[in-house]
């Protein structure tokens, strides 16, 4: 038993160890993101189950869609990057667009949890009102807006 668990800590060490190398020191930021994007689409196929609109099509292009989240974030990083090397060049700090990945990050992340609330709430689950706060479907549950089941 002794060994398995030294063989699973040696792994996870690897996996973090490789993460902090391709995503820099807060690699967890960019896990949790992943781990928003499957729970998205997970929920996502569960509320097409819900209402009986289930399309093959809806759920590929839901992966290509968060796939462009991606590039988007890459590119985000990676000007921020260009404009610092840049700066560097001419001797102006341009650090400060560092901030434009962590923005897209960032923006990213509420998109992720939005959809996520709308998927729970469309789907009859209880979600604290404080998360429901500002979203379209919730006033489309309570009765203030209009909604179909074509909307979805």
């Amino acid at each position: 038993m002794e060994k398995v668990l030294h063989k699973v800590n040696l792994i996870g060490g690897a996996i973090v160890a490789l993460l902090s190398g391709l995503l820099g020191e807060f690699w967890y930021l960019f896990c949790a993101f992943l781990v928003l994007n499957v729970v998205d689409y997970v929920t996502g196929i569960l509320k097409a189950r819900f209402f009986g609109v289930e399309n093959s099509c809806k759920g590929l292009k839901g992966i290509i869609k968060k796939l462009g989240y991606w590039i988007c974030i890459m590119l985000a990083f990676f000007v921020a990057v260009c404009f610092t090397k840049m700066g560097d060049i001419i001797g102006v700090n341009l650090a400060f667009t560092e901030a434009f990945g962590w923005f897209t990050l960032a923006t990213f992340i509420i998109n992720e949890v939005r959809s996520i609330l709308e998927n729970l709430v469309l789907m009859e689950v209880e979600v604290p009102e404080f998360f429901t706060k500002g979203l379209e479907v919730a006033k489309m549950r309570t009765g203030e807006g209009n909604r179909t089941n074509e909307d979805f």
